[in-house]
Formats: C-alpha cells, structure tokens, sequence
C-alpha cells in the first residue's frame, strides 16, 4: 500500500504540472497532502518531517547553489550589453558570402553566447531579435531558419558554464553521499558542479560540430533553402572589428572555464568572477548605467527565486516519497530489469526524454534525478558520465513540442506570417542530432570522463 501511494503521488505530480500550476508550490502542496493522509491511514511516518527543517537551512545555506544567482546575473548583464549584436554583425560580415553564410553566424555566435551566459531564453530571443528577420529576408526556409534559432540557444544547456550543469551537480552530489551511505562506503570524494563542466565540454563541442555538420550538408544539397548573403549587404571583414567583438567573449570565457579547468576558483568563485566580467563588457559598450544594473538585478532575484522555490518544494517531495518507500520500490525495479545497469539506464534515459515533451528541465531534475540517481550510482554508473548524459537529454526537453520552452521564447519573437508548425518542422532534425549525441556518448564514455581524469 505504501509503494501504492508513492505511485499516485509521482502522478498527481506530473497531472498538476502539465495543468499549469506553479511548479514549487505544487511539488510542495501535493506532497504535504499525500503526507497528511498517509499519516492518517498509518502509512507515512510523520518522524521523517523532523529532517525537513535542516534539509530546507542545508539547501539555502549550500555554497555550490550559490553559484545560480551568479551565472544567471552575468547572462543577463551580457544579453544586455550588445555583445551579441556586435558578434553577429561581425560573423555575418565574414560567412556571409557563403551559402548559408547566414545558419554558420548564428551557430558559431549561440556556441559563443552558451560558453558566455548559461542561459537558453536569453540567447534564442536575442538571436531572434537579431537574426531571423535577416534570414527570412534573404530567402532562408522559415522552418530550417527558426529550427537553427531554437536548436542554437538551447546549447547553453550543455557547454558549460550552465545553469543546468550547476542544479545538476548539486543533485548528484547528494545521491552520490546517499548510494555510498547505502552501500556502507564513506569515501571523502564526491562528484562537483566542476567535474560536470569539464566532463561535458568535450561533447558540447562535438554537438557544435554536428550542428554545422548538418547545416554543410544542407548548403550543399539544398542551396535554395540558405542562400548567400548580396555583396553589398556584406560589406568588408574588417579584421580590427571582428578581433574586436570576439575578444571580449573569449576572455570573459577564458577567465570563467579558464579558471575551473585550471583549479584556480571554484565554480561558485568562477561565476563571481563572470558576473564582474560581464559587467566591465557592459561598461566598455556603453550600456551599464544605473536603470540598467537595477534591471539586470531584479530579473536575477525573479529567476533566482523560481529556481530555489522549486529547490525547496522538491526537497519535501522527495522526503516524502522517499517515506512512502518510493526510493526502495525503483531500486527493486531497477535491480529485477534483464540487463542490469544498462537497462536501467536506458529506462531512465527514455523517462526523461517523454518527460521532456511536457515538464521543464528544472522540475525533471528536482523530481527525478534525485529518486534514480542514488540507485544508478549504486549500480556502478560513473557520476560525471551521469550528469552529461542527464544534461544531453534535457537539452532536448527545450526543443520538443508541445511544451518546449525554446519553441516559446522563439514563437514569441517570430513574425506571425510563419507558422508555429515550420518551427515543429525546423527542430525535428536537430533534435535527432541531440539523440545521436547521446548515443555517441553513451557508446563512447571516455568523452565524458577523459578530461576529468587527467585534470
């Protein structure tokens, strides 16, 4: 009955969200009500509520989480500042000549906004803003056009430093203590948001290539879809101009993973480090001034106490599934499936991914990583392997329809002549470019887990 209880819980859950009601209240408000009638059938032990309070202080005082309001600070500083404006200008005015001269800018600029800012809204509506009326213009195909936009920006997901790597860690973190406890190990190493980063490099640049891989192969086969841009729209690369608006990203990227990957700062000291960094890009464009400082920090505390109310809801949700015994019920699951841990980590890889069609990223990580992630971890899962492959699959929750948030951000800057199906269309392909990332990954583990090794 216990186990029964915990199933109707994860269901509720997931009926309530897909009803549009606030995720953290949800989370916690389902989950209290479950407690309260567990306790009155005799099913739930009101005891484990005695953990809450430190639970909620330990979320709130954690130093790694610290990092969220930082990252989410230089993004939008930098979605500010005009950098990407200036980038754009500057790339188009070099593969501009190219046939889809226009898809590479755009790629190449959202790879470099990824690797500045971490975050997927900012970078799709910014590119939109700046380059689909642009494309359209010139005779690009709508739905190849807005599937790049939308595809482009959600590389914040997964090339570091991102938000999502940041909730990732911290996450797995804490199922990675709970799988050695479990098993009766207590070893002082732990899997850290720097690992991630560094783990997922490797494929985020390799996504990056497929992406431009694809876009070739397009230019190449169907021209008419991506036409180069008339000479006297180009104008003349002037190398002073590009060095001018490539530099400053590259060093603010340099100063922030160049940090990390070097052992010098944390990623919660890196982000520091960005947030100021962003600010002095700001400054040297002109566009920091007081209006807009106060701008920038209001969206930061919005953004930043969604993602910590959220933080506290799953907190009580998983509390309380774990004392419906919801946490042994998928380890049972896990350890009866035919194949081990390759089954179960192909189940949970193929859970997420639906998930993804009707939940955000974060509600998928406060849900359900921490419930199979302790068991995956106990069956031998390497962390770092884990959480890229986690962050890979998210990525696709942003492009998948109907609830795709990147699909909203771009929707909402698209000129109403087209279609929200040639943005459906337009995405199909680079999502199946995401699944073989996955499958590459999958196959080829070392990608995640070399450079970690040897730094």
């Amino acid at each position: 009955m216990p186990e029964l209880m915990a199933i109707a819980l994860f269901l509720c859950l997931c009926l309530a969200l897909m009803l549009g009601y606030p995720v953290a209240f949800t989370l916690g408000g389902i989950s209290l009500l479950f407690a309260g009638a567990g306790v009155l059938m005799g099913l739930f032990d009101p005891s484990f509520f005695g953990a809450l309070p430190s639970r909620l202080f330990g979320t709130m005082n954690n130093q790694t989480l610290l990092a969220v309001p930082l990252f989410v600070f230089m993004g939008v500083m930098l979605e500010k500042s005009r950098v990407a404006e200036k980038l754009l200008e500057s790339m188009s005015q070099l593969f501009g000549g190219l046939r889809g001269g226009l898809a590479f800018s755009v790629l190449l600029v959202g790879a470099l906004l990824a690797a500045s800012t971490g975050i997927v809204g900012a970078t799709v509506v910014t590119l939109g803003l700046l380059a689909l009326p642009t494309m359209l213009r010139r005779g690009y195909d709508p739905a190849l056009a807005t599937g790049t936009l939308a595809a482009t920006g959600t590389l914040g997901q997964i090339i570091p430093p991102s938000i999502i790597l940041v909730l990732l860690g911290d996450v797995l973190s804490n199922a990675y203590q709970q799988a050695q406890l479990r098993m009766g190990i207590f070893s002082p190493e732990t899997v850290t948001v720097g690992d991630l980063f560094i783990g997922s490099l490797l494929p985020g640049l390799i996504l990056v290539g497929l992406y431009l891989l694809y876009l070739i192969v397009v230019a190449l086969w169907q021209p008419d879809k991506m036409p180069a841009l008339p000479a006297h729209e180009r104008g003349q690369v002037s190398v002073v101009r590009l060095l001018g608006s490539l530099l400053p990203p590259l060093l603010l990227i340099a100063a922030v993973l160049g940090s990390i990957l070097a052992g010098i700062a944390t990623p919660t000291e890196a982000a520091a480090v960005g947030a100021i960094g962003a600010m002095l890009l700001a400054l040297l464009n002109g566009q920091l001034s007081v209006a807009r400082l106060r701008e920038v920090s209001r969206a930061t505390a919005e953004i930043s106490a969604m993602v910590f109310m959220i933080l506290i809801g799953a907190s009580i949700f998983s509390l309380v599934f774990r004392g419906f015994g919801g946490e042994d019920m998928i380890h049972s699951l896990f350890q009866q499936l035919p194949g081990g841990a390759f089954t179960a980590m192909l189940l949970v890889m193929l859970v997420i991914f639906l998930l993804g069609f009707i939940l955000d990223f974060i509600e998928i990580t406060f849900v359900v990583v921490p419930i199979v992630g302790p068991v995956l971890l106990m069956m031998g899962i390497d962390p770092i392997w884990l959480g890229v492959m986690i962050a890979l699959n998210l990525q696709t929750s942003f492009l998948t329809p109907p609830f795709g948030f990147a699909l909203f951000y771009l929707r909402g800057v698209t000129p109403t002549e087209v279609p929200t199906s040639a943005i459906y269309r337009g995405v199909l392909p680079f999502i199946g470019i995401q699944i073989l990332m996955l499958v590459i990954v999958a196959l080829w583990p070392a990608l995640v887990t070399w450079l970690p090794s040897r730094l």
